[in-house]
């Protein structure tokens, strides 16, 4: 029986050997009273690989924008994010349910970018009637828009333009070692200028749980409170950081091989005609790609005779599908996917 190939998200990634190796071996402790040895080697290699301070593990990005968020606003703040941004999309609201705060929406640029000066004229908090501004929150590689990458230029002055009124800058960085390989930075240009990253280990980087909150010591032992409040605060958790440090010891450098392979799938399917990219063509390891409007079939429907034939895609819309590459769907599974799509189209 052949393999599936699944480009529904880098999220399906499975643990390599050598992170199911590392696990079985990891040195634990009760992370809660900070005695687990290999929860604070990975901490302090995600701070190190950020360029911040300290850094703490966490569930999900998710969770980690969530504390990121909850530590830089009160209740009755708000916070400026953009109209596709993960945090408010696809993270159960949970800024507004849980912390109060009040969101709002820029739109995103098709290159994931806010305008600056929209978030200038945005900034409030002279006028009792309104909402204090907070924060700022970007996100780098951005989903929705294609996997696009957000360059070290943008994030200096979004950082100086916050910081000069007051404001402070969260980074969902979900993906951001991705959004580094494609540029050809260091992880830590992206991040220089966020007073607190995000940065997800269960994505790209293959292991099976986490993510790493990074910011100053102040900010952490902040976000270390509000983790044990929402109940994440985890005990012998060295198990899963073991796998974490293995991501970032090995994957890392890895990930330009995903983009060549986004490409070469998206220059494939470029021949096909029912098909067009309506983000162009990718930058990082995301294609997009929506059926023509007349074209018979919805993406549901096409997305079910794909999988008949071994192949997963996600949907985004009744016509957009996007798939994601990763460690796992090799040259030959970009070129099963193709096959299957020429099939099916």
């Amino acid at each position: 029986m052949e393999t599936i190939i699944d480009l529904r998200s880098d999220t399906v990634t499975q643990p390599t050997p050598a992170m199911r190796e590392a696990m079985y071996h990891a040195e634990v402790g009760d992370d809660v009273l900070g005695e687990d040895p290999t929860i604070n080697r990975l901490e302090e290699m995600a701070a190190e690989k950020m360029g911040k301070q300290a850094g703490l593990f966490v569930s999900s990005g998710t969770m980690g924008n969530l504390i990121a968020v909850l530590v830089h606003c009160q209740r009755g703040d708000e916070a400026i994010m953009g109209h596709l941004g993960h945090t408010f999309l696809f993270e159960g609201g949970g800024i507004s349910a849980l912390g109060g705060i009040f969101v709002h929406t820029l739109p995103n640029q098709p290159d994931g970018t806010i305008l600056l000066d929209q978030v200038a004229g945005s900034i409030r908090g002279s006028d009792i009637h309104q909402p204090i501004t907070r924060l700022l929150i970007l996100e780098n590689t951005h989903n929705r828009c294609g996997g696009t990458v957000i360059t070290p230029e943008y994030m200096q002055q979004a950082g100086d333009l916050v910081h000069g009124q007051g404001l402070r800058l969260h980074l969902d960085g979900a993906r951001i070692f991705n959004a580094a390989a494609a540029l050809g930075v260091p992880a830590t240009d992206l991040a220089a200028s966020a007073d607190s990253v995000t940065f997800c280990l269960s994505k790209g980087l293959c292991a099976p749980v986490g993510s790493v909150l990074c910011g100053n010591h102040e900010f952490i032992a902040q976000a270390r409170r509000i983790r044990k409040q929402l109940g994440g605060g985890m005990r012998q958790a060295g198990v899963l950081a073991a796998a974490g440090m293995v991501a970032l010891e090995q994957m890392v450098d890895r990930l330009g091989e995903d983009h060549v392979r986004a490409r070469k799938l998206a220059d494939g399917l470029a021949y096909m005609p029912p098909l067009t990219f309506p983000h162009g063509k990718p930058q990082s390891n995301m294609v997009f790609v929506r059926l023509v409007d007349d074209y018979a079939l919805d993406a549901r429907e096409v997305a079910a005779r794909l999988k008949a034939r071994g192949v997963k895609v996600g949907v985004v819309d009744p016509r957009t599908f996007r798939m994601v590459l990763h460690y796992w769907v090799d040259d030959q599974g970009v070129e099963r996917t193709l096959q299957a799509f020429q099939d099916v189209l």
